[in-house]
Parts: C-alpha cells; sequence; structure tokens
C-alpha cells in the first residue's frame, strides 16, 4: 500500500537507535526524506548509513538545547527544501521509586521527556503551516496510559505531553496537521536491555512476546500516512496489549 509519503521530509529526534530509528527507517522505506537527530556523532553515523534510499541527512543535537534545535530545523528545510513530518522524541529518565529523587532530579525529567519535546514541536509547528500539510508524532511512553513501577520520573514527566497535545489540536483547528501521541511499551531496544539488565521480559503482556522495534516504525509510519489524515489528538499504545486501562 501506497502510504503517500514519497518526496515528504520528516524529522526524527532520537533517530540514532532503537524506536527513533525504528521509525526513521519505516518513513524512508516509503519514500521519505530523513533528517536524523541524536546525541551520539558515532552512532548517528552508522543510522544514517542504514537508511534505505538516498538524500538523508543528520545533524548532532541535544533536543534540550532549544537553540541547537533550531540550527537543526534551519538545515533541514534549507537541505531538504521543506518540512512535513516530525517525530519527537527524547531518551528517558533514570528508573527508581518516586521517593528516590530530590527535587532537581524531577525538573530534569521534566526537562528531557516534556520540556524538551514542546520545545521542538514549536521550532518546526510554522514549517509544517507553511507546508499546508503536516504530521507531529511524539513518542512518549505506556506510562502516560499507566505508571510503571519503578519509573517514577518517566510516570511523572511524561504525562504533560498528552496535555500539551489534546490543547494543541484544538489550537490548530481545521486543516491537514495532526498531533498524535505514541505510547510504546516493551520493545526490544537497547534502552529495554539496559533497564533490564539484557535481558526484556514479556513478562504481563497479553501478546506472550516483547515487541520488534520494526513493528513500531510500521505504526509510526502509518500516523505519518495520508490514510491516517483523521486520526489526531490520539494516545496510541504499541504495546502488545500490556496496557489494561479502560481510556
Amino acid at each position: 500500500m501506497d502510504v503517500g509519503l514519497t518526496g515528504k521530509v520528516a524529522m526524527v529526534a532520537g533517530g540514532s537507535s532503537g524506536l527513533g530509528l525504528a521509525v526513521a527507517g519505516a518513513l524512508a522505506a516509503e519514500g521519505a526524506r530523513v533528517s536524523l537527530g541524536a546525541r551520539d556523532s558515532g552512532r548517528l553515523a552508522d543510522a544514517l548509513a542504514s537508511l534505505p534510499g538516498e538524500g538523508h541527512i543528520a545533524e548532532q543535537v541535544d533536543v534540550r538545547d532549544q537553540q541547537a534545535v533550531a540550527r537543526w530545523v534551519d538545515r533541514t528545510v534549507a537541505e531538504c527544501g521543506g518540512l512535513h513530518i516530525a517525530v519527537v522524541n527524547a531518551g528517558g529518565p533514570p528508573a527508581g521509586p518516586a521517593r528516590a529523587f530530590d527535587l532537581a532530579a524531577y525538573r530534569d525529567a521534566v526537562e528531557l521527556s516534556l520540556l524538551s519535546q514542546i520545545g521542538m514541536a514549536q521550532a518546526v509547528l510554522p514549517h509544517l503551516v507553511d507546508a499546508g500539510w503536516g504530521r507531529l508524532l511524539f513518542i512518549t511512553s505506556q506510562s502516560v496510559k499507566q505508571p510503571i513501577p519503578g519509573l517514577a520520573l518517566s510516570n511523572t514527566a511524561r504525562v504533560g505531553v498528552v496535555g500539551y497535545v489534546k490543547s494543541l489540536v484544538a489550537d490548530l483547528g481545521a486543516g491537514s496537521i495532526t498531533v498524535n501521541v505514541l505510547a510504546p511499551g516493551s520493545h526490544d531496544t537497547p534502552r529495554l536491555r539496559q533497564l533490564h539488565s539484557g535481558q526484556p521480559s514479556a513478562e504481563g503482556i497479553p501478546l506472550g512476546r516483547v515487541g520488534r522495534a520494526e513493528e513500531f516504525g510500521a505504526v509510526a509510519a502509518f500516523l505519518a500516512s495520508e490514510q491516517a489524515s483523521f486520526i489526531t489528538g490520539a494516545v496510541i499504545p504499541v504495546d502488545g496489549g500490556q496496557v489494561r486501562s479502560l481510556l
């Protein structure tokens, strides 16, 4: 199925590994020109080389640095001729229970997992409006639907993304720009292996296995597509049925 991404330009934050790289690969496979952003220059170069197609670019950037994000956006638009899709993503804060962290740690978590995502959205939105068509995707965590034991910082900081997205959808109003949240569960990524000492667990997942990163990438590519043009303001779990919340 042609999902209508040929010729589109996409920015993917956190695109050097894990779910971000899987999304970038899926978008590139559908014909989009991808601009990758991440902090690690070595992994970023390897990720860029792995993408199918031609014309992709990469920028070493820390998404907490708003000026650096603005430079990345400007470079993408200048070199790629526009911007249509932005995948907003950031690394997760440290693991631990709620009482293990002081207020400074909570501030750092909000800076990383909430404010950096709002900052990138603010940087890209004028270009999506100029293009007259856009897809803004936020990668968060299943913790926005159901708190995860031992991840108090993530549980606290990430839920604000949903409030921002719901507000933004109303502000954007009529048009062809959609804004959605992807809430991944357990996927076989470097982050999950780190949290589980190299052995990702399928415990509590009805499908009986952890997800593959490319499965997550496929969902993101669909939400970025023309076929998903009537989906906006949604929080979509990609978790094998692990979240049991009714809302």
